[in-house]
């Protein structure tokens, strides 16, 4: 039987992948202060529309690599996110990853109010005054309910990544974190009905990495 030819590193299958997506971007190649961040969505995603669909506000990178390397603490509206960011890059800034979806006062608060899960566990995670970083990846309904949250007077995070996917609120929440901007809050975005959360992960880990790694 002949052997199959194929690379078996990951790190030489993640340069390969690297190379390869550098080189069909070509002349539209990202600014180099945010490649590495569209080029990790990229990589986690194959779908090169991400980079235009991204979007930069308030100085949003700086912002979030400032509050990793503090070790700030990052809700993350699934599970899936807190799963896919690595643990040994997040070790490595002293931060964590916390997600409340599933918690039990969570559900029964959710219930009691008719509201989604979603947002139940944002409005916990708002009470946590360690939580600088919050990443939404699936719930609209989460995203909706920090921005009215700030505007109701919560303190302001230091990075807000916004990556809801789906048909019902999901770029409809997006377009409104243009509410924040006159008070300066920092923010990633994917613009339209895309993002997800490998695409939320995908950002932190960008980030992390820029930090520091170990494999």
């Amino acid at each position: 039987m002949e052997k199959m030819n194929y690379i078996n590193d990951p790190q030489a299958i993640e340069r390969e992948s690297f190379r390869i997506i550098t080189e069909e971007l070509g002349e539209n190649l990202p600014a180099e202060e945010i490649r590495d961040i569209v080029l990790r969505i990229i990589h986690t995603t194959a779908d090169f529309e991400y980079a235009q669909l991204i979007e930069f506000k308030n100085d949003a990178v700086n912002a979030g690599l400032k509050a990793l390397s503090e070790g700030s603490k990052i809700y993350a509206d699934t599970s899936m996110i807190r799963n896919a960011v690595n643990s040994r890059a997040l070790g490595l800034q002293g931060c964590e990853i916390v997600s409340y979806v599933h918690d039990e006062d969570v559900r029964e608060e959710a219930r009691a109010l008719g509201i989604t899960r979603s947002a139940a566990a944002m409005k916990k995670a708002l009470n946590d005054g360690d939580v600088k970083i919050f990443a939404i990846g699936n719930a609209p309904t989460a995203l909706y309910t920090l921005i009215e949250q700030i505007e109701a007077g919560s303190p302001a995070p230091e990075l807000i990544v916004g990556a809801p996917i789906g048909f019902v609120g999901a770029a409809e929440s997006k377009a409104a974190l243009d509410r924040l901007d006159e008070a300066g809050v920092p923010y990633i975005r994917i613009n339209g009905r895309k993002g997800g959360s490998p695409v939320a992960a995908a950002i932190l880990n960008a980030m992390l990495y820029r930090l520091g790694r170990e494999w």
